[in-house]
């Protein structure tokens, strides 16, 4: 039954008295100027994983390069991950965050994708940035403040994560460590300073791949499911 070329049991939503009649059930506002079109109720995806993985691998490998795996030394190859995967798929995910109304989320994966793309960029010879520093201490200076800064903000994501979970609490945790420890390698110009902070980062990026599989481990597609340590809120 229609009444003035809205369906009725739309108009209800489907589910009786006290529904808002203006209200589709899928909690859209009922909108007829485009009666040729239907109304999608579309279901977002959780952008989570995708943020931890992009942040995970080019963790992974800048950590490697910093313990001097496989004989390599010379951060340039992190280049390429830090302005594609670590830094633009890392930013998208934010950007995702936002409309999931994921506040910590949205803030840490946008800051961590500026992260790459800065760290990209000061790595890019055409840029200019390391050419610029005649003086190889002062550039470890200025590297060393700059992992600082990145070290504060990580900690007040430590401090925001701490009613999240037990994964999130430790990937920050293990991140904010990371920034310290490689802060300090660039201020005292030590190579086994930086190797600890490469070893950190290594487990910080195993911990975000963790937390990355947990997301994507849902019980409509996967056999089982990886506990992340949900933390209840009170009056849960």
């Amino acid at each position: 039954m229609t009444h003035n070329g809205v369906n009725k049991d739309v108009e209800t939503g489907g589910y009786g008295a006290g529904v808002n009649r203006n209200i589709t059930p899928g909690g859209h506002p009922y909108e007829a100027t485009q009666p040729g079109w239907g109304t999608y109720h579309r279901k977002f995806a959780n952008p989570a994983p995708l943020g931890l993985s992009a942040f995970a691998l080019t963790t992974f490998v800048l950590s490697l390069i910093n313990v001097g795996a496989r004989g390599v030394t010379v951060p340039n190859l992190i280049t390429s991950l830090a302005l594609g995967y670590g830094g633009l798929v890392q930013l998208l995910a934010g950007m995702w965050e936002f409309a999931q109304g994921n506040t910590l989320g949205a803030t840490a994966f946008s800051s961590f994708g500026g992260f790459w793309i800065s760290f990209g960029i000061i790595l890019w010879p055409s840029s200019g940035v390391i050419s610029n520093y005649t003086d190889p201490a002062m550039l470890e200076q200025a590297l060393g403040l700059y992992l600082i800064g990145w070290f504060i903000f990580t900690f007040m994501c430590f401090i925001a994560s701490l009613r999240a979970s037990w994964g999130l609490i430790f990937l920050f945790g293990f991140l904010d460590a990371t920034f310290f420890i490689l802060a300090i390698g660039k201020w005292n110009a030590h190579v086994g300073i930086t190797k600890a902070g490469g070893i950190l980062g290594i487990a910080t990026a195993f911990i975000a791949w963790y937390n990355a599989m947990a997301g994507m481990l849902t019980p409509d597609t996967a056999y089982f499911s990886l506990p992340v340590g949900a933390i209840a809120k009170r009056g849960d």
